[in-house]
């Protein structure tokens, strides 16, 4: 069970790695913060519009047949390796290691993620509910560099005003990157908004509580929560209504 801190201003609850949902096969080693697949908490449906965040390791020669979605903001963010995207628009792009593609499902759209490289490839898959049903699906992917996100956040999706250099979703939300030193820290304000928070990698505290990599980090209300970096640290933050 993850430990939550409430108080009248607000919520912050850990979700430790090792209590999230998990499945594997000979392919896939994937990790669920929120109910999916066969795995189903009534208690982690959604967070906000944030609908899926899954922790994917991917063998190297695998992937994911074609399939079809409709109606969801599909966010790929690549920590280690590289994925190929091909989907029945006639889209079809490599994303490596510091890259996030982007598909706005829309009105339906079928694809396929294969890892193509000689290594296994480890993702996050965020899900966010879209504004707009039935709208036309796309599909793209844009690089941003590390050092772009060095002491910063950076928004990589997002369908806000004034993201304009982010990739774009059909929501009211964004998908933010930061890469903290240690001693460094960052500030982020929640007011009558949600946030969830995975480090990929490093360890930081977040208004006190201590948050590992692949921990989940959901937040309510919270007026401003100060990341403070414990170690080298990429930190990925959804920030939704």
């Amino acid at each position: 069970m993850g430990r939550a801190r409430a108080h009248l201003a607000g919520m912050i609850e850990l979700r430790p790695f090792s209590a999230l949902g998990h499945f594997r096969n000979d392919w896939l080693n994937a990790r669920y913060h929120f109910s999916f697949a066969d795995y189903a908490d009534p208690t982690r449906v959604h967070w906000g519009h944030l609908r899926v965040w899954n922790d994917d390791e991917i063998r190297a020669g695998t992937g994911f047949p074609p399939h079809g979605h409709r109606d969801m903001e599909i966010v790929t963010y690549i920590r280690q390796g590289a994925l190929t995207h091909e989907d029945g628009l006639g889209n079809r792009g490599r994303t490596q290691a510091g890259d996030v593609q982007v598909m706005s499902a829309g009105s339906g759209i079928t694809h396929s993620e294969f890892n193509r490289e000689a290594t296994d490839a480890l993702i996050f898959q965020i899900w966010i509910m879209t504004a707009r049903k039935s709208a036309e699906p796309c599909w793209e992917n844009r690089q941003f560099p590390g050092l772009d996100r060095a002491g910063r956040w950076v928004a990589l999706a997002s369908g806000r005003d004034g993201d304009k250099d982010a990739l774009p979703i059909n929501q009211d939300a964004a998908v933010q990157g930061a890469h903290l030193e240690a001693g460094q820290s960052l500030d982020y304000g929640f007011k009558d908004r949600f946030g969830y928070l995975v480090p990929a990698k490093g360890r930081l505290l977040a208004n006190g509580v201590e948050v590992a990599a692949r921990d989940g980090l959901a937040i309510k209300d919270e007026e401003r929560v100060t990341f403070q970096a414990l170690e080298p640290s990429e930190l990925v933050l959804v920030e939704t209504v």
